[in-house]
């Protein structure tokens, strides 16, 4: 396959994992998945590796369904699949760590054999359970547990799972009407992947996904073996729900011989009796992304370019979960696994890292009764801190690195729920100073338009410990949860009053370079 043809075909696919990827934000239901993209797709080939991704995800889900394909087919026989099939899961253990998160594989036939799937996994709004705090104490409190099972057999609803969905959630329009976009979304890619192969006389993918996915491996393996080979260490300490601080160790060893990188996360936390434990799949997410992002961001992310990067966990990690432990508000810490990889990394390409920033997004949710008496649970609504810095930039005000997920617009909840803004707006000077600053957070208001008590359920994070500068930058500004102008230290569900305002100002990112710098070259 020359080059031209491989560009040509490639660009293919990723028009079409793309167009499943906008398709399945216009038909969703939610606004978590429909204004915030809290969404993965991806392309696999018959055999189950990523073959492309699209463009819009967070690492976490993407790079979490990279390997959830091949997890989801080690309990069904593949070759017993029919078209019209559409497997399940929120296992957390196969795919993005907890049970908000849905994966919905599907079968792409070519007449009557499988020449690929076309995967995607959300963010659901409302699973049952305890909700998207950390205050389980363990992982049957957290909501309805979905084996892998088939949505869909041969185009036919599976009723019996529709049903037990449907009476273990508190939203279920929403969730069914969020799975139907998923599987709708599969069912534009097996379409668009059927019109490439007639286009271009194919009978199926396998040497096109044989060719994209070595050469990302190559390429991957290329620009590992141009670094300056050793362990390096890293560390990363923040603060979490009820003020208990997590340190994340890492030893990054560069061996340029093998043209690989491996992650040792030992030394770090033990396991949180909270819900804040990560699994394997979510914390090798994250660890990948930062390393390719450091390292080759260009190339395709697949399961090519993710081959050479391996992890090792130690048993009691906070970043290596068991069952049963609890693991709703992963994202708290999971967020924070980029921070020590990058600050080894610094050691090596410090050109090409970032500061520590704000780390995880803080989540809300809300509950209670309008003031008119109607129900309301809202889905996740989230909010950023400011980005570190990086040695040639400024870090980004408000921006929800590492994940990439986008603020809900306020004019959306307001109009969704019975929730009013009183303020929303950048919380300027809390980037840490360097030579080049950190990224300011924000301060967001809100109460609610009720006259009852109302339900609280909120995770922040970095309210004592301040990310840290690189290189001599300085630190940004710790976080602060206001009650009515009091600072408050929340832990899990929270029973508010009618009438309290909540005001959230999110930390400023770490600086990079020493302050003095700035002003002598100034």
């Amino acid at each position: 396959m020359d080059g031209v043809e491989l560009q040509i075909l490639w660009s293919n696919v990723i028009g079409i994992v793309s167009e499943q990827a906008r398709a399945l934000q216009r038909i969703a239901f939610s606004p978590i998945v429909r204004e915030a993209g809290d969404l993965a797709n991806g392309i696999f080939d018959a055999r189950a590796r990523m073959v492309a991704q699209a463009v819009t995800g967070t690492p976490g889900h993407i790079n979490s369904l990279a390997a959830a394909a091949a997890n989801l087919l080690k309990h069904v026989d593949a070759d017993g699949l029919k078209p019209g099939d559409v497997l399940i899961t929120n296992d957390p253990w196969m795919s993005a760590g907890h049970f908000f998160d849905i994966t919905v594989l599907s079968p792409i036939f070519r007449g009557d054999r499988i020449i690929g799937y076309a995967g995607s996994t959300i963010h659901h709004t409302d699973i049952g359970g305890y909700g998207i705090g950390s205050g389980a104490r363990d992982i049957h409190e957290e909501g309805l547990w979905i084996p892998v099972l088939k949505l869909y057999e041969a185009g036919v609803r599976n009723e019996t799972l529709f049903s037990i969905i449907t009476r273990n959630v508190r939203t279920p329009d929403a969730l069914l009407g969020d799975l139907g976009a998923q599987v709708s979304s599969g069912m534009i890619a097996s379409q668009r992947l059927n019109a490439l192969c007639d286009r271009y006389g194919l009978d199926d993918i396998e040497t096109l996904a044989d060719e994209i996915i070595s050469r990302s491996e190559k390429a991957t393996r290329e620009s590992i073996r141009a670094l300056r080979s050793g362990t390096f260490h890293g560390e990363s300490t923040f603060d979490v729900p009820g003020g208990d601080r997590i340190t994340l160790k890492t030893a990054v060893t560069i061996d340029g011989e093998a043209g690989e990188i491996t992650v040792d996360f030992a030394g770090s936390s033990g396991r949180s009796p909270r819900g804040i434990n990560v699994v394997p799949a979510y914390t090798q997410a994250y660890a990948t992304f930062a390393i390719r992002s450091t390292l080759n961001p260009d190339l395709p992310n697949n399961a090519g370019s993710l081959a050479p990067i391996r992890m090792k966990l130690p048993d009691d990690c906070i970043v290596n979960a068991t069952y049963p432990s609890p693991v709703n508000a992963r994202h708290v810490v999971g967020m924070y696994v980029p921070f020590p990889i990058l600050n080894a990394l610094a050691q090596v390409v410090p050109d090409k890292v970032v500061a520590e920033g704000s780390g995880a997004v803080w989540t809300v949710q809300i509950q209670g009764q309008d003031s008119e008496g109607r129900a309301f649970t809202s889905s996740m609504f989230n909010y950023s801190g400011g980005m570190g810095a990086r040695a040639g930039k400024p870090g980004i005000s408000a921006v929800c690195y590492p994940t990439g997920v986008s603020a809900v617009p306020v004019e959306v909840l307001e109009a969704a729920y019975p929730i009013v803004f009183t303020c929303k707006e950048l919380e300027r000077g809390s980037g840490g100073g360097g030579l080049q600053p950190g990224g300011d957070g924000q301060r967001i208001g809100f109460r609610m338009r009720t006259t009852q008590p109302w339900l609280l359920n909120t995770v922040p994070s970095r309210l004592l410990e301040a990310p840290q500068g690189l290189a001599g930058g300085e630190p940004g500004r710790a976080g602060q949860f206001l009650v009515n102008g009091t600072a408050t230290v929340l832990s899990g569900k929270t029973d508010m009053k009618a009438g309290d305002e909540v005001m959230m100002i999110t930390p400023g990112g770490g600086g990079f370079g020493a302050p003095a710098a700035a002003r002598t070259d100034g």
